[in-house]
Order: C-alpha cells, then structure tokens, then sequence
C-alpha cells in the first residue's frame, strides 16, 4: 500500500478532523532516512487499516504545517488523536520501536 500524501491544504479535513488516529509523517525526497521508514510506515498502514491512519506530507512542500508543528528534521513521525498531536518521534525508527510508541500513545 502507498501511503496517502497531505498537503497544507488538506491537513484539517485529514488530520485534524479524522475520527481515527493519525501518523503523519514529514519526508522530503532528498532524505536517505525517509527512504528507510517509508516502507515500514506501509506496512503498519496495511496491519492497522481500520484502526489508525498513516499519511504523509512533503516537508518542502508544505511549510505551513511543517512550520506549525515544528517539524526540524525528517523524518519526522507525530501521531494525532482528536485533532491533537500526542506523540513526536524524529529519525528512522524500526516498525517495533515505532508500534510500541503509537500503542503508549494511545493506551
């Protein structure tokens, strides 16, 4: 599965408005570790359908948000629940490292 892509635009009906948690994460096509979690976030979009959204947004593309959530380096994953953002993680991370943290977000 390929992850949905957000924009500035997009981010309040997507985000901020979803029923379900969402795991933005911030990339940018020049970044070797985006590359790296890019298809771990795939595969937790395919495991959790359902249950919790995985999208993405182009850290270039889109500097309203970036700036807004204070998005320094990419990649940067933060997970949303009722428009809030609960959790902030930056830098590859293995699919087990990040599941654990999006469920002690959650719990």
């Amino acid at each position: 599965m390929t992850l949905q892509e957000i924009t500035d635009a997009d981010f309040e009906h997507e985000v901020l408005a979803s029923d379900a948690p969402v795991l933005v994460e911030w990339w940018a096509t020049w970044c070797g570790p985006c590359r790296q979690v890019g298809p771990v976030l795939e595969r937790i979009a395919d495991e959790r359908a359902g249950s919790l959204r995985v999208v993405k947004m182009d850290q270039d593309a889109n500097p309203v948000q970036s700036a807004a959530h204070r998005v320094l380096g990419v990649p940067t994953m933060i997970l949303f629940r009722d428009g809030a953002p609960i959790l902030q993680l930056t830098g590859a991370r293995t699919k087990a490292a990040i599941e654990r943290a999006v469920d002690a977000a959650l719990e």
